[in-house]
């Protein structure tokens, strides 16, 4: 946890706290596609040397925590994460007569923090998070 990384003339510990959300919301991560994402994000992480802390794939929205190299930026790092693991979700997934480049699952944007000292207190969020907007759902059931 409070390692530091190395690459051949840095040592460096840069870890973010990423949200981001497919199109329109739509909540299709459950079931069979939401337990294979994982293991996508993880092995393209390693792709850009970065690795995956911690996740949690909610129905509509995906939270994880990331140690990216200060070699990469932020926004290239997730851009691919995105971008390939749309592709590949289009190609297993979906309609097998296109060619599935030009799919877009992810909406454009994502949310990113930079974790620092808090790394506990994000990754006990991100595991919580699931028990936490059930909770806010039984709130909104009185109003």
């Amino acid at each position: 946890m409070d390692e530091m990384e190395s690459l051949s003339h840095t040592k460096w510990e840069c870890k973010y706290h990423v949200v981001f959300i497919p199109k329109c919301r739509r909540k299709v991560l459950y079931g069979e596609l939401r337990r294979h994402l994982g293991e996508v994000f993880r092995k393209l992480a390693e792709q850009k040397e970065s690795r995956i802390e911690e996740g949690h794939l909610m129905p509509d929205h995906v939270h994880m925590m990331i140690s990216i190299p200060p070699k990469y930026a932020v926004s290239q790092v997730i851009g691919f994460i995105k971008g390939k693991s749309a592709i590949h979700l289009a190609r297993v997934y979906g309609e097998r007569k296109r060619n599935f480049v030009g799919q877009h699952f992810w909406a454009r944007g994502y949310w990113v923090s930079t974790v620092g000292r808090d790394e506990a207190v994000i990754r006990d969020y991100i595991r919580r998070q699931e028990q936490e907007d059930t909770r806010l759902d039984q709130l909104g059931l009185w109003r």
